[in-house]
């Protein structure tokens, strides 16, 4: 590699460094935040750098909030895909709680995405990206209905199981007079009868 090769490469690092800095902060304010409540402005001062510098690595605000979504998407997606790809009879209680456990152990993820379904709204180009990312963790689901055998409306039987494990989550990550370790194993379990309850609708078709 020559020299010119090498700045070009140590540059485009330093642009990747930055911007997944300016994700971070942006993760941390949307999950302090509603979603309407956060500016580009906001999430420079908390990324550290000027107003004037983010706008060269995102056009708005709402592709930044997409990328960020996109970004942790990918990553919970990707172990899915991971523990379907090496257990090839993993059950929907498996899928379950390890999807309910990547959502307690990024907490701060999981408030943004939460601020967002509340009282969110972005622009049509942003929602296509958003979509895809979402339909990319579907996916998954589909796969894991079709294994047990739902052959048809199985993005809907997706769509109910998915979000009944957010609601789990929602539901009892502060459940009053119960420790971390309390919560957890009860998250767990309820997302284990969760799955036993969809399983045994699947059985029915």
């Amino acid at each position: 590699m020559d020299h010119k090769s090498t700045l070009i490469k140590l540059k485009e690092n330093e642009r990747e460094v930055r911007r997944n800095l300016i994700i971070d902060a942006s993760v941390r304010l949307f999950a302090r935040k509603s979603f309407n409540q956060v500016s580009m402005r906001d999430i420079a001062a908390e990324a550290g750098i000027s107003p004037a510098s983010i706008y060269r690595y995102f056009t708005d605000r709402d592709e930044l909030f997409v990328e960020a979504l996109h970004r942790e998407g990918k990553v919970i997606g990707k172990n899915l895909e991971k523990l379907l790809e090496e257990n090839k009879n993993a059950s929907l209680e498996k899928l379950a709680c390890d999807f309910v456990e990547y959502l307690i152990d990024h907490d701060t993820f999981f408030q943004m995405m939460t601020h967002f379904m509340i009282d969110g709204g972005i622009n049509e180009k942003s929602l296509e990206r958003f979509n895809a990312t979402e339909r990319y963790l579907l996916d998954i689901f589909d796969e894991s209905f079709a294994k047990i055998g739902v052959k048809e409306n199985v993005r809907l039987f997706s769509h109910a199981f998915f979000a009944s494990l957010n609601g789990i989550v929602i539901t009892f990550r502060n459940y009053p007079g119960r420790n971390e370790k309390e919560i957890r194993k009860h998250m767990l379990r309820l997302a284990s009868i969760t799955a036993g309850v969809f399983e045994k609708g699947a059985a029915k078709l």
